[in-house]
Formats: C-alpha cells, sequence, structure tokens
C-alpha cells in the first residue's frame, strides 16, 4: 500500500492549486484564469480535468492472506469434514467473545439469521413488528417469513436511524416487536428504544448485520435487545461470501434457534424424546466447517480494521463537513464506537447550484471516487402487496389491513423518501481502509465539483 505524508484537506488544495498554478505560468497560461484559487490541476475530470484518485487503487475488498488465513481452511478441506463440527462451534465461541455475548448460532446467512430469530421470539401471524424503511429488504422479508405485519417508522436524516420519537405512535395492540436496525454500522439510539420497549412490554431484534463491533455505552451491537443478528456476506466487514450469526445470552432462545435451524431436532433445552424426531416447525440453514474457517482467518484483524475505519471516517468527516451541501453522519451521543460499514452523508443540491444528485455521482466518479445513491424506500416495494394477496395473509388479517393503498397512506415516510432520492451518498467500507492522504483525495474530489457545478450541470448525464 502507498505510504503519503497525511494532508489536512486544506493543505491538500493548496499544494495542489501550487502545482497546477506553476504548471500553468510555465505553459503561459493566464493567471487571470485562476479565479477562486481553480488551477486546470483541479478541473473535475468530467470536464476534462485529472482525476483526484484512480478507482482500481482503492483497497481490495475482501482481504485475503494465504500465509495466514489458508491453513486451517485447507485442514478443513483436507479433512472431508464439511458439514457442521468443530470448527463451526470454534468460530461460534470466537464470534460470542467478540461482541461480548454468552451464546451464538451461526447460519447460513444474516436474512435467516433474522428469520430464525423472530420465530423463535414467538413472531407470528398476526403480529406487529416496528421496522425502520431505510434498511436492506432483508429486515422485512424476515418479518413477513413469520407472517407478521412490518410497520414502518421514519428515520431522522441527520443518522440515517429509525426516528424513536416516532415509535410510540406505531404501537397498536398487535405489536410484538421492535426491530432495530443498526444501518450503515452506524447504532441506533438504543437507550431510548429500549426505553420505549420496556413501557410497552415490547421485544427488541437488532439487526445488527452491518454493524460488527460497532458499541453503544461500550456495549456491542446485537448484545442490548432480546436477540442480535449478524451478516457475513461478501460485502460486510466480516467477508465469509455468505454467513450469518444470533447471538444472544438467554440459553432456552437460543437452544430453540439450535434445534428450529436444525430440521427441529432436540437441542440443550429444547429436549424431546431421542431417536423420536424433530420437535418443532423447522428449517435447516446449518453453517459449514469452510465458513467458519474463513470467518475465523477474517475475525483476526476486524477489530484493527474497525478502528481503521473508524479513525479515517473521523478524518474524512472533518474534512468535508464545511462544503456546502455535504451533511456528513451524525452519531447519537451514547454510541462509543461506529463500524462503518458505509461513510454516508446527505447532499444538497441546492448548494451545487441545483446540480441533481445522479449529475455529483457521476462526476465522483469520474474522480476515481466510487460511490452510490444507497437504498430505495422499502415501504412502497411491489413485494409487500404481492405477500399481502397470499393466501395466508388473507387468512391471517382482516381486509382493511391487506389494502395496499390504505397501507401505504398508514406507513408513509417522507424523510426516508427524501434521503433516498434526492439526499443520500455512500462511500463503501473497504474506502476507509486506505490512507488519509486517500480521504483527503475523496474531500478534494468533492470540492472541485462544487466549485465546478454550474458547468457540471449542464452535461447530459
Amino acid at each position: 500500500m502507498r505510504k503519503f505524508k497525511a494532508l489536512s484537506r486544506r493543505e491538500f488544495v493548496k499544494q495542489s492549486s501550487l502545482a497546477g498554478l506553476t504548471a500553468a505560468i510555465a505553459a503561459g497560461v493566464p493567471q487571470t484564469i485562476m479565479a477562486s484559487g481553480i488551477t486546470m490541476a483541479q478541473k473535475p475530470a468530467i470536464l476534462g480535468g485529472k482525476p483526484a484518485w484512480d478507482s482500481v487503487k482503492w483497497p481490495k475488498w475482501p482481504v485475503w492472506n494465504p500465509e495466514t488465513d489458508e491453513k486451517q481452511l485447507l485442514e478443513v478441506i483436507r479433512s472431508g469434514v464439511w458439514s457442521r463440527a468443530g470448527v463451526v462451534t470454534q468460530f461460534e465461541k470466537e464470534w460470542a467473545a467478540a461482541v461480548g455475548a454468552k451464546r451464538c448460532l451461526s447460519v447460513v446467512n444474516g436474512t435467516n439469521a433474522l428469520v430464525v430469530a423472530l420465530n423463535q421470539l414467538n413472531v407470528r401471524g398476526g403480529d406487529e413488528v416496528i421496522v425502520p424503511p431505510y434498511t436492506f429488504i432483508s429486515t422485512v422479508s424476515s418479518i413477513l417469513s413469520n407472517g407478521a405485519m412490518p410497520v414502518f417508522v421514519d428515520v431522522d436524516p441527520a443518522t440515517f436511524q429509525m426516528d424513536p420519537s416516532k415509535i410510540e405512535a406505531k404501537i397498536t395492540p398487535r405489536t410484538k416487536a421492535i426491530m432495530v436496525v443498526h444501518i450503515l454500522g452506524l447504532p441506533s439510539d438504543m437507550d431510548a428504544i429500549m426505553a420505549i420497549a420496556k413501557k410497552h412490554k415490547l421485544l427488541v431484534v437488532e439487526d445488527a448485520c452491518q454493524a460488527h463491533l460497532a458499541e453503544v455505552n461500550k456495549q456491542k451491537v446485537g448484545t442490548i435487545g432480546d436477540a442480535g443478528c449478524f451478516s457475513f456476506q461478501n460485502s460486510k466487514n466480516l467477508p465469509i461470501g455468505e454467513g450469518g450469526a444470533i447471538v444472544s445470552d438467554n440459553d432456552q432462545f437460543m437452544d430453540r434457534c439450535f434445534s428450529y435451524s436444525n430440521l427441529g431436532t432436540p437441542y440443550g433445552t429444547a429436549a424431546g424424546v431421542v431417536g423420536a424426531g424433530s420437535i418443532m416447525q423447522n428449517t435447516k440453514v446449518r453453517f459449514t466447517e469452510y465458513q467458519a474457517a474463513i470467518g475465523i482467518a477474517q475475525l483476526k484483524r476486524l477489530d484493527a480494521e474497525t478502528t481503521t475505519r473508524n479513525v479515517n471516517a473521523e478524518f474524512l468527516k472533518s474534512q468535508i463537513k464545511d462544503i456546502p451541501g455535504i451533511l456528513p453522519y451524525k452519531m447519537y451521543k451514547n454510541v462509543t464506537r461506529g463500524a462503518f460499514h458505509l461513510f454516508a452523508f446527505r447532499y444538497e443540491k441546492s448548494a451545487f447550484k441545483d446540480l441533481p444528485r445522479a449529475g455529483f455521482l457521476k462526476a465522483m466518479r469520474a474522480e476515481g471516487v466510487p460511490c452510490s445513491s444507497g437504498y430505495i424506500p422499502l415501504n412502497t416495494q411491489p413485494f409487500l402487496k404481492d405477500t399481502f394477496e397470499s393466501i395466508n395473509y388473507r387468512k391471517m388479517y382482516p381486509k382493511e389491513m391487506l389494502d395496499i393503498n390504505i397501507y401505504n397512506e398508514k406507513n408513509k415516510c417522507p424523510l426516508n423518501d427524501k434521503l433516498c432520492a434526492e439526499e443520500a451518498v455512500w462511500f463503501t467500507q473497504n474506502m476507509l481502509l486506505g490512507t488519509k492522504d486517500d480521504m483527503a483525495s475523496i474531500a478534494g474530489a468533492i470540492e472541485k465539483v462544487h466549485k465546478n457545478a454550474e458547468k457540471i450541470k449542464k452535461l447530459d448525464y
């Protein structure tokens, strides 16, 4: 990896300006074209300038070091013992220890971690589960998979999280649980949410699929509610390709999860007569030994990588927060560590000469800075209507609850709609494993786009 002297954003821009000015003077370019400190070197790439960075130079993901990572994996492959056995148990113990939980159960993916956890907390048809609209589809599909009804609570755009002040208005006699999502790897306001849950005697399931090792009050997310669920899909901060985990301190709950995930066979306190067959309705979502071996290797560097992401995220935030129209994420006061699966900020086009977000994103990509607009709203997607029209849902709920027009009206989330349609911008977590100079390059690219927004807006993008 390249090593550079760390530069502040102002130093980065200043040096770029001086270099451009020197080159321009040597070429006989009139200094009058250097208004507002914009030199030819700072001309946006989308307008023919030099990119701020090269997208192929960002840290690759996932990381795999053959010298340190392959020994146990090769042993597993050569053993022929590939189904769940001792290596899976080892991974579960290490992941439980890493997040500070008593127990861990690994499953095939984060989606099924959520499905199993809700199922064994007895969330069923006729129940309602409060959930944010700003999340991956698995959060909501896990609720529907158990026959329950998702009830959407709008976001606090500053934090990208579900707004706790809007939860109680959505609680009804059917409400069984709150599904908290620590989206982007930024913890939700767990103090406020747990207080609401206690007041109304609701279960709390933490979707921590993007929040490995994030903390609230120095306690790892996923261990605060009744159950915590994680994902180890390839893009996640702990990548296995596919994989997931449930954590909890409740032994009986975890035993039931194990049994349910393993064809309903008796396990621990979820016991029946040995050899009598399955004791509960069930599924099969067991983890494999080679997945566990990959996870064990990745876990060895997760804490250090998380620290690097936090340091670089804080530095990048400090460099872009004063650029007009750029509103970086905010953390709740009780957050003691972020995971930064994504670095997010809000984009205000009014400060960029009304350049639409799509134009900003295209200009940033031209600078060699990968970025995206993130999620689209979940609360209005067609899969909800499709589910409500199913025979099972029509048997479990009254007709008025399944009217998609009434449902959409009750579940409007206007702040989330704006966040998704106009404002959100994401950088992926691997970018935060770069250097401070890489972060300065990102900030420099944003400044170039900002200062040339009027010209960029005229392009056909």
